[in-house]
């Protein structure tokens, strides 16, 4: 592993903080596969940077512009896997989440090939973002 993974995976978060879809565009790969967890309208596997973009256009739409990684509390890396401990929130009317998550990054060639999410409570992000 190298420090540039974890320097890729922290532009990565600073960009999804800031809402820069163009960064975003610039360290996904344009044949990402996503996974993202639960039984909700957004679980499953996502491939390609357009499905993604999809699927997280659709999670901001559902939250109504909240959903938000409000803190990484720490990065790890081991070859070319970075792992994320994050916390994440959204509201959606009088709904709202938050909790703790993994996020599990594979990092090849300089682009986010791969991404796995936990959830701290996955049944409740399931409740939040219904079906």
């Amino acid at each position: 592993m190298t420090t540039s993974n974890l320097d890729l995976a922290r532009a990565y978060f600073q960009a999804v903080q800031n809402g820069d879809m163009a960064a975003l565009g610039d360290l996904l790969d344009e044949q990402i596969v996503w996974h993202q967890p639960g039984t909700n309208r957004f679980s499953g596997d996502h491939r390609g940077q357009g499905a993604v973009f999809q699927m997280l256009g659709g999670m901001m739409e559902a939250s109504q512009g909240t959903f938000a990684i409000d803190k990484i509390h720490s990065l790890m890396g081991n070859g070319d896997l970075v792992a994320a401990a994050i916390h994440f929130t959204g509201r959606r009317g009088d709904a709202s989440m938050a909790m703790d998550g993994v996020d599990l990054l594979r990092i090849t060639g300089g682009k986010i090939t791969e991404m796995w999410l936990f959830s701290g409570d996955q049944n409740a992000e399931d409740a939040f973002w219904g079906n």
